[in-house]
């Protein structure tokens, strides 16, 4: 499974960067906002040149037409970016012509097993169901996720399940077990992945052995 980071902050995009596990960047204009950035592409074009993989740009049309027109202009931006479609039936269309532009799609604000499959069948490079939000409403997020990967597997459906809105580590534990291909995480929950108190302490005592033996 792959991990993609969640966000529009730049610094935590190159210290993520460092640790050298991440592979994708999923943003959007709220996320770019909520960082005080007003320059939606500026901030992508930054975020393509730093993460080498593919970066998710949204667009803002609620037609297809326009979509399709925004996600083309979009493109030129960089070289790795995907465009972020939402899973209406507008949405079907403009990803249905963009991937027989070769375009990369993520159908995104996925929230049923119908959705994701029509999405795999307009041509999408990518689908991304919700399970935060899934789970805010109280239903199983992350069932949603087994269902669209065991249903891709059956009929051999090309399309890449990132499972989004993570909340918390546990989250991306599932989203393996489920068999996501990716996970998309903010950068909080990224560093408490790699958290543990057992190894927190195990170096604190490591180090205090190692005064005690060492020479003075």
């Amino acid at each position: 499974m792959h991990i993609f980071l969640d966000t529009a902050n730049i610094e935590q995009i190159r210290q993520a960067a460092r640790l050298g596990i991440v592979s994708g960047v999923t943003t959007n204009p709220s996320l770019v906002s909520n960082e005080g950035m007003a320059d939606y592409e500026a901030v992508v074009k930054e975020i393509c040149s730093i993460i080498p993989g593919p970066v998710s740009a949204e667009v803002l049309g609620t037609k297809a037409q326009a979509m399709i027109e925004q996600a083309h202009q979009i493109t030129r931006w960089a070289p790795n970016v995907a465009i972020k479609i939402p899973a209406t039936a507008d949405g079907l269309e403009a990803t249905s012509a963009l991937s027989k532009d070769g375009i990369k799609v993520n159908f995104t604000l996925c929230f049923s097993l119908n959705q994701a499959l029509l999405a795999a069948l307009a041509g999408a490079t990518y689908v991304s169901p919700f399970v935060g939000r899934l789970d805010d409403i109280g239903h199983d997020g992350m069932a949603l996720v087994t269902d669209i990967v065991d249903v891709y597997k059956r009929y051999g459906l090309p399309t890449q399940v990132i499972a989004a809105s993570i909340r918390h580590p546990q989250h991306c534990v599932a989203a393996a077990k489920a068999g996501a291909h990716i996970a998309t995480v903010p950068y909080a929950v990224l560093m408490q992945m790699i958290r543990h108190p057992l190894t927190e302490i195990g170096i604190t005592r490591f180090l205090a052995d190692w005064k005690r033996v060492s020479p003075a």
